[in-house]
């Protein structure tokens, strides 16, 4: 009896110790769980400090004559940044030029008409021809009437007809001699002479807004970022030949999960961190983007039920801050 009491106590304190650890590994998992969870770290988006750009370049092909401006330099709008040398386009205007030249003179020679040579030669001929006109004109009255009365044959006042005829065309036909010279050339002979004067000076034109074109300046107040080519180098038709940072409109860049958008979306306004200025600010997401599926890709389970995709998302600072500059990071804590 007392070999089967001592088995029995022996049995139930092995079952109350076996209990007792059981409630103690509970304890410990959920203290555990609990302080991990209470001291877990929040998860932090980092993004980048961006600025609008635009590229200086040139219309027309050329050699680097002159730099202005270095990098890092603050322009002003107008300021001049570089210049290119083009002899060919110099040469081109002086072509042009020369074609307006002839060109207008042409059309003041179609405009003003005959020298005054000509006209005055031109109204002489036709007076001329206004006397024997008349000269012929009586002797053909008088053949006529001693025609009627038989006293010359009919020929003679034939031929007395065909003298006065031919005056009188030579007469109409030295008058409009002398109006044509008067009156200049005709319409249609100005209005093309005046057209092709039009037209050279487009020419003209044309060439100067290339060599306009060669003298490169800012279009915007900003920050020279980039210079890409030397004094001396050839560059082509739209090569870039520097980048302008525009400070004055700067952004940050963020890309988050889409399970991290919650709280980001457009128009909200959210803290961020400036490690570089140690500073927190207020921003506003202003555009929100689907990257693609080029963007990296996160499986939510181990089976991959679904993805979670990448957005770009942007957001301006409430007001401008003091030695942010393009390339600094921008973190949002995300509790």
């Amino acid at each position: 009896m007392k070999e089967t009491d001592e088995k029995d106590k022996v049995q139930r304190l092995n079952i109350a110790v076996s209990l007792i650890c059981f409630a103690a590994v509970i304890a410990v998992v959920c203290v555990v769980g609990y302080l991990t969870a209470r001291n877990s770290e929040p998860e932090y988006i980092q993004g980048q400090a961006e600025v609008s750009e635009y590229r200086v370049s040139s219309k027309v092909p050329g050699r680097i004559e002159r730099i202005f401006v270095q990098e890092g330099q603050q322009v002003r709008a107008g300021d001049t940044l570089a210049v290119l040398y083009t002899p060919d386009i110099d040469a081109k205007l002086a072509q042009a030029q020369a074609v307006q030249n002839a060109a207008t003179a042409q059309n003041a020679k179609a405009q003003k008409g005959a020298r005054e040579e000509q006209i005055q030669g031109a109204y002489e001929l036709w007076q001329k021809a206004k006397a024997g006109l008349e000269i012929y004109g009586k002797s053909y009255k008088r053949v006529e009437s001693l025609f009627q009365q038989g006293v010359v044959s009919e020929q003679k006042r034939d031929e007395a007809k065909a003298q006065y005829d031919a005056a009188v065309a030579t007469e109409r036909a030295a008058e409009s001699q002398y109006r044509m010279a008067v009156n200049g050339a005709e319409r249609e002979v100005k209005e093309m002479a005046e057209a092709q004067m039009h037209q050279a000076q487009g020419v003209v034109a044309e060439v100067n807004s290339y060599i306009a074109e060669t003298i490169l300046t800012a279009s915007m107040d900003g920050e020279v970022s980039e210079i890409f080519p030397m004094v001396g180098e050839l560059v082509g038709t739209g090569a870039p030949i520097m980048n302008i940072a525009v400070m004055d409109d700067m952004w940050s860049s963020f890309n988050v999960r889409e399970d991290l958008l919650k709280d980001l979306g457009m128009g909200t306004v959210f803290e961020a961190y400036i490690p570089a200025l140690d500073r927190t600010v207020q921003m506003k997401v202003t555009y929100m983007r689907d990257l693609g599926s080029y963007a990296v890709w996160r499986a939510t389970k181990a089976k991959g039920q679904f993805d979670l995709k990448t957005f770009e998302v942007r957001a301006v600072p409430f007001r401008k801050i003091e030695g942010l500059r393009p390339g600094m990071s921008v973190v949002i804590e995300k509790k």
